[in-house]
């Protein structure tokens, strides 16, 4: 065997050494920095587990504890932002309300905003059963599902390596109005946007009901309209992926938490399923809902903020 011979094996070993390498290394980290829908799902019967999260409920106390105790571990900075609301029409006047605030990466810049509510109705106006339609509903879908999906990008984010900084934002008080009084709904949204400065936000992304078992996410009408951008930015990810659960048409139109923000010139996409026929009813429960549905909108997610 020449010397050269001997040279080039012994190159060849040191790339084949090198690669093995570099894709064990690969294995090894790439769980970390991968969304986890079955743990996600776990998020959502651990919510539903506290009971009603609804104003004032002693479920809600608890969801405000369980909430900050799971991001004091993950992120920069958690902030309890605590405000009251007075209904006129019910004379009723609830203290303490609370969005809760996950920040990371707080010197990063642009910032963008990760969202949904964490509050469950307290009425079931849907309900088949008149005589329940009073009672507070276990909202596994709508409420507990868009937090799970953010709990869980929490505890990717932080060994990420993202092109933006991110806030983790949870509303109270998105579901509590009656039809036809639309100051009644997405109180905490409106309130939050009123605390943070004109163009905080580059973008965000509001997630509501996205855990139905049969997932079908169409564009909402006015993100598509005010929010085109980071709604193009969404569905051409969700295309690109092959995540099928993103139609590409626009259906509803929803007064949701982020018109608040359109209203105030930061475009944030809503990302609802409307088509669930348990919405507002007792039977919104976690059999309703699937882990594969939430790693569909985890997994888009999680694409649009890696750098």
């Amino acid at each position: 065997m020449t010397a050269h011979s001997k040279s080039l094996r012994g190159f060849a070993v040191f790339v084949a050494i090198l690669v093995i390498t570099a894709a064990a290394g690969h294995s090894c980290g790439s769980p970390e920095l991968e969304f986890d829908g079955q743990r996600a799902f776990g998020y959502l019967t651990d919510q539903v587990d506290l009971g009603p999260r609804n104003p004032g409920s002693p479920g809600a106390a608890k969801a405000i504890e369980y909430f900050r105790n799971f991001f004091d571990q993950l992120a920069d900075t958690v902030v309890l932002q605590r405000f009251s609301f007075t209904d006129t029409l019910k004379d009723t006047m609830f203290n303490n309300l609370t969005n809760i605030v996950a920040k990371f990466h707080p010197e990063q810049l642009p910032r963008i905003m990760l969202c949904a509510h964490w509050d469950t109705r307290p009425f079931a106006d849907h309900e088949p059963d008149s005589s329940l339609r009073n009672d507070p509903i276990p909202g596994a879908n709508d409420g507990a599902s868009g937090c799970a999906v953010l709990m869980e990008l929490a505890n990717i984010i932080p060994k990420l390596d993202s092109r933006y900084g991110i806030d983790i934002v949870l509303f109270d008080i998105e579901d509590y109005g009656d039809a036809g009084h639309l100051d009644y709904f997405c109180i905490g949204s409106k309130h939050y946007v009123e605390s943070i400065p004109a163009n905080y936000y580059a973008f965000g992304i509001l997630l509501d009901m996205i855990g139905d078992a049969d997932l079908t996410i169409y564009r909402e009408s006015f993100s598509h309209r005010y929010a085109r951008r980071v709604t193009d930015m969404v569905w051409d990810k969700a295309a690109e992926l092959g995540v099928t659960s993103f139609i590409n048409a626009v259906k509803d139109t929803i007064y949701d938490d982020h018109v608040p923000f359109l209203q105030n010139g930061i475009p944030v996409c809503d990302l609802i399923d409307f088509d669930y026929p348990y919405w507002h009813t007792h039977s919104d429960t976690p059999d309703k809902c699937s882990p594969q549905s939430l790693a569909d909108v985890g997994k888009v997610l999680l694409a649009l903020i890696r750098r």
